[in-house]
């Protein structure tokens, strides 16, 4: 077992409605659905359903969650970021479409997203910032 930069990563958050949620990073952001719980599947008492989202070659992807018969609600703060660096001016239509599908244009209370991005707040009140900057590990 290695554990690198190579290891898959899987961002787990709770959702109340997977419905909204799809659209938002579906629709609006462009990923992909990786997996979902099949439509009609029975619910367990703590069983879940699931939505895992990403890009087919990304090394990460993002699971929400939601328990039918005991949901979670979400409880994320004005820090909760999932930051996406785009290399450059984010495009005001990516920011309408993220709107159009459910998102909410916020400000952050860093100043330093608001200098060099943009923030929307998903169905769950999760935050994405699209990043005018380029990521470097150096």
């Amino acid at each position: 077992m290695t554990l690198d930069a190579h290891s898959h990563l899987r961002i787990a958050r709770p959702s109340l409605d997977l419905a909204a949620a799809e659209r938002f990073w579906v629709e609006g952001l462009g990923l992909s659905i990786v997996w979902r719980t099949p439509e009609g599947a029975g619910h367990a008492p703590g069983e879940h359903d699931l939505l895992m989202l990403g890009w087919p070659d990304a090394t990460w992807h993002l699971e929400l969650v939601h328990e039918p018969g005991a949901p979670v609600r979400p409880r994320p703060t004005e820090e909760d970021l999932l930051v996406l660096y785009v290399d450059g001016e984010v495009p005001e239509d990516a920011v309408a479409r993220l709107e159009a599908h459910g998102g909410k244009r916020v400000q952050s209370p860093n100043p330093y997203w608001n200098e060099w991005g943009v923030t929307v707040e998903d169905p769950d009140g999760y935050r994405l910032v699209l990043c005018t900057r380029a990521w470097s590990n150096s």
